[in-house]
């Protein structure tokens, strides 16, 4: 878990909603129980600049804008470049695809304001849907490999962190540092239960084992019955397993 962080910095709230109304609800309800809210591209295309506004209004939130880029290195740059304009995004995704002058490209225009996040393998895909890609089976059989390759070309285009499932995020750690961020979701606790559409899930407290700094956890926050008090339980669940190391 980076340093100097609370358990709330390390919760982010995916506000995958299909309009900015629904979104806001959530934003008034979980503002200082999460650390960041995630807007992707459902949200962001239904009005991503109200729902910035809206999130900078309620607090001190973060804000993490998960459109997961992938396009010639030229768009991908002049679309960092208008991420980078707004204030309080902290985080921004690139696929990190087949283009290491993408991702460069993607570093370069955020200018140093947002951290350019390599996307490495989406946890909805498994080793079955590898290889009915075309990818070699050193890659199909073992995911995580396909990962671990990714990370190291985020890293060397000069990437903040990546994107990837708890199960590799020790992995990664050790590879290429501490100070190198992972963003986990698929993240699920044990009372959490419902229809997954996640294939490389783990409990908060094994994300948080694996050095994870950032821990995307969305359905069993929203839709518990509660969900401020869900966040909060979450937050222990973390503040346990990190054995007093994090507030």
């Amino acid at each position: 878990m980076a340093e100097n962080k609370t358990v709330t910095d390390c919760i982010v709230f995916p506000l995958d909603l299909p309009t900015v109304a629904e979104a806001a609800g959530y934003v008034r309800q979980l503002s200082g129980r999460v650390g960041m809210f995630k807007i992707g591209l459902e949200l962001f295309i239904a009005g991503g600049g109200q729902i910035i506004e809206i999130i900078r209004e309620c607090g001190d939130s973060a804000i993490f804008l998960d459109l997961k880029l992938h396009d010639i290195p030229a768009t991908v740059g002049r679309a960092m470049e208008r991420i980078a304009a707004w204030d309080g995004v902290a985080f921004a995704t690139v696929h990190c695809g087949e283009s290491p002058a993408m991702l460069k490209a993607a570093v370069s225009a955020s200018s140093g304001r947002v951290g350019v996040l390599g996307v490495t393998v989406l946890t909805s895909v498994s080793g079955n849907d590898l290889q009915n890609a075309g990818f070699d089976p050193v890659y199909a059989d073992n995911p995580g490999a396909l990962v671990m390759k990714r990370a190291q070309m985020a890293r060397d285009a000069g990437c903040a962190g990546v994107v990837c499932s708890g199960r590799e995020s020790a992995a990664i750690k050790a590879e290429f540092g501490k100070n190198f961020i992972t963003m986990v979701p698929g993240i699920r606790p044990d009372w959490s239960a419902g229809k997954e559409d996640q294939k490389r899930v783990v409990t908060p407290a094994a994300a948080v084992q694996s050095g994870a700094d950032y821990l995307v956890i969305g359905r069993p926050i929203r839709d518990a019955k509660d969900p401020g008090k869900a966040a909060e339980q979450i937050a222990a669940e973390i503040r346990a397993a990190a054995g007093g190391g994090i507030g």
